[in-house]
């Protein structure tokens, strides 16, 4: 049996300490939320002691408005622990306790080992699928298969270490994953591949700063698991939504070895990406946890209080607008404080410079279920004096009723824009393909929406253009190079016979699926990807790039790889020519969005007067170079002209030209402009001229050029 240590110490408060594990003289306080717990227990391990055969207890003694608490003599940094909560066992009101089960403390900041699927894991009795009824509690022990919580030191040297502090306005975000980064990349030392280390190792970051882009979002990075379904086809889950602890990072990530190893790496990591002038963004999970439903395992949060984590009806049962069976509960205050904690925990002690909440709609559920911009979390966040001053960024939409709501956060908040996608995609692909097929396309009055900051979606309070994240794809979906060389998903390899992923894709293959070497199907893709890509990132808003769609990236028509942690979803560096045209494609549109304060407005570009002379802040025009008036309606209206007016500082103001007939069309500039080209996307490599142009000049078919003016 294992030992009980009567605790002594500090004598009883009030109040409780701080949640999770506070370091004192002699040892620490504890304390946790079980607020229909009977018992609560810590339970101590020494380190590599994965059986737990040597456990030892503590009781927390005290108590008070649902947290128990108390001194654990001897307890110091390293210290490998668990928690065991003993309560009543009643599924329909909600109430799962079982102290055979060893639990996570929800404030843990670094883990010791994985989980380790089995029967043991559940609260209740289950079979040799790990299926069953919830009405027999389990007697297995699961401290043989759960990771442990580590106290850790969260000193580090830091230096002078300060975010790059970027303006909305200039920023650029890239989404990549950790492993999928340097897994193969050539200048990353082989044992630093695929970790937090090999990221910021100077060949990793050569590449992103090359590039142009200012800040890193991660795909999550605090420590999560993977599902049972997956466990039981020899899978992982690869992307990380499945949150196993808040405050820890992701272990197997880090080439270090142990707990206090990992938490420095990562904090390295974040020191020499602010070196080279590049903020981190954490992808994070706060809308449900890696316990699945209450029919699944009992690693934390259930076992602790089950009706104060999750939102639950009447009978006890999950209420999941995640889709992943639970869905957090952030209208109770414990639930609400421990990821505001968390956030802070992540800015303070690893001095990330931002956030992208995962579904963030179901964090803004209120009492009657449906979302409110005034939540009580999403006014701490806007409020909070650390939180209120970094990077928030919502995914707008959850899997409940009314669950899209792009636009509808408040500020200062910016929003991840869908309508962007859907109508760029739209515009530069299926209405090609329409074309080509001698279907009507739409008009360029959507686009030209989305070019000047989408203002019909962010316009309401004071937002401005720098609230919308632009994007073409994301992580979830295909590839830029997928997008146009497959009219299908192609998820076979992830064991669920096609049936996961969108098949909404807005996707063309140019006549032929997947890879081919008809010339004539190539250059219509690449021509594709450049439309896109100029599209993204010569338009007002903050542009977000898919990594690897820089170089083309493929995952062989998969647009659900959550699952594949190998060569479907690394990024190859083994570039071919057509690949290299395209990195310096988009090296050279960064670079043009750099010089161009124009394209990068913080304000709406309404039509203003700007100048004595008449100028206006934008400006729309035909192709014979006259106002477009009232033939936004017309035919051909596929053919705009954009300038805009100098603006921040500099003298040029800028010309972009679209192109989206199937033919090549002399177009007037409009009177008075005088343009050097900067880039065209009808060049396979950038061209930029020596000398400006006026007049009538030749816009190839199916492309776009921007002109400095």
């Amino acid at each position: 049996m294992p030992s009980r240590l009567r605790p002594s110490g500090p004598p009883s408060r009030d109040l409780p300490p701080p949640p999770g594990v506070t370091l004192v003289p002699g040892g620490a306080e504890v304390a946790v939320y079980a607020g229909h717990a009977d018992g609560v227990e810590v339970a101590l391990f020494e380190p590599g002691d994965t059986t737990g055969e040597g456990e030892r207890r503590v009781r927390l003694v005290e108590r008070a408005h649902g947290w128990w608490f108390g001194f654990v003599p001897g307890m110091d940094a390293g210290q490998r622990y668990g928690l065991r909560v003993d309560g009543p066992w009643d599924p329909e009101r909600g109430l799962l306790h079982n102290p055979a089960k060893l639990l996570l403390d929800p404030y843990a900041g670094a883990l010791e080992g994985g989980v380790t699927w089995g029967p043991e894991l559940y609260g209740h009795a289950v079979d040799s699928s790990w299926h069953g009824e919830l009405e027999q509690r389990s007697r297995l022990d699961s401290r043989g298969a759960m990771p442990r919580g580590v106290v850790v030191d969260h000193d580090f040297d830091w230096g002078d270490d300060r975010s790059p502090g970027r303006s909305r306005s200039e920023t650029v975000v890239y989404e990549a994953h950790v492993r999928n980064q340097t897994m193969l990349h050539p200048g990353v030392p082989e044992h630093l591949r695929g970790t937090y280390a090999g990221l910021a190792h100077p060949a990793s970051v050569e590449h992103l700063t090359s590039l142009g882009v200012t800040a890193v979002e991660l795909l999550p990075v605090q420590a999560f698991t993977h599902e049972p379904h997956l466990v039981r086809r020899g899978m992982p889950n690869h992307w990380g939504y499945n949150t196993l602890g808040f405050m820890a990072p992701h272990a197997p990530y880090a080439a270090a070895t142990d707990p206090q190893g990992v938490v420095d790496e990562v904090k390295g990591m974040v020191k020499l990406l602010h070196a080279a002038g590049l903020e981190v963004i954490l992808d994070v999970v706060y809308n449900h946890t890696a316990e699945q439903s209450r029919a699944g395992a009992t690693l934390s949060w259930r076992g602790l209080d089950q009706r104060a984590y999750y939102r639950l009806d009447e009978r006890g049962r999950d209420i999941d607008v995640t889709g992943c069976g639970n869905t957090l509960d952030l209208r109770h205050p414990v639930v609400c404080r421990m990821v505001l904690d968390s956030l802070r925990h992540w800015v303070q002690e690893y001095h990330v410079d931002g956030f992208r909440f995962d579904l963030a709609v179901a964090l803004g559920r209120g009492r009657g279920d449906d979302f409110d911009p005034d939540h009580p979390f999403l006014v701490a966040l806007r409020t909070d004096p650390v939180l209120s001053r970094v990077t928030l960024v919502a995914e707008p939409w959850d899997l409940g009723m009314h669950g899209w709501r792009t636009g509808q956060f408040p500020p200062p908040f910016l929003e991840w824009n869908d309508r962007f996608r859907d109508t760029v995609r739209r515009f530069w692909v299926g209405d090609v393909r329409a074309a080509a097929h001698g279907q009507p396309a739409h008009d360029a009055r959507e686009l030209a929406t989305r070019l000047t900051g989408s203002r019909d979606l962010f316009g309401a309070r004071d937002r401005g253009p720098t609230a919308s994240v632009n994007f073409v794809t994301a992580h979830d979906g295909f590839t830029l190079a997928d997008l146009v060389s497959y009219d299908h998903k192609h998820n076979e390899a992830n064991g669920e016979e096609n049936n996961d992923g969108s098949n909404g894709n807005g996707s063309w293959n140019h006549g032929a699926e997947g890879p081919t070497d008809d010339p004539d199907v190539r250059a219509g893709r690449t021509l594709a990807l450049r439309n896109l890509l100029g599209t993204l990132l010569l338009s007002s808003g903050v542009p977000m790039l898919t990594a690897g769609d820089e170089q083309g990236r493929t995952q062989g028509g998969n647009n659900n790889p959550y699952c594949q942690d190998n060569e479907v979803t690394w990024l190859d560096w083994d570039l071919a020519p057509w690949q290299e045209d395209l990195l310096a494609t988009t090296r050279h549109l960064l670079a043009v969005r750099r010089a161009l304060p124009v394209l990068r407005q913080r304000v709406w570009l309404l039509g203003r007067e700007v100048d004595d002379d008449g100028t206006l802040d934008v400006q729309w025009y035909a192709a014979d170079g006259l106002p477009m008036g009232d033939r936004w309606h017309g035919e051909g209206t596929r053919l705009l002209q954009m300038a805009l007016a100098p603006a921040g500082g500099s003298p040029d103001g800028a010309l972009v030209v679209v192109n989206g007939t199937g033919s090549a069309v002399e177009v007037t500039l409009p009177h008075g402009t005088s343009g050097r080209l900067l880039w065209d996307s009808a060049d396979e490599r950038p061209q930029a001229a020596d000398e400006a142009v006026s007049g009538a000049v030749t816009v190839p078919a199916t492309s776009l050029r921007v002109y400095a003016t």
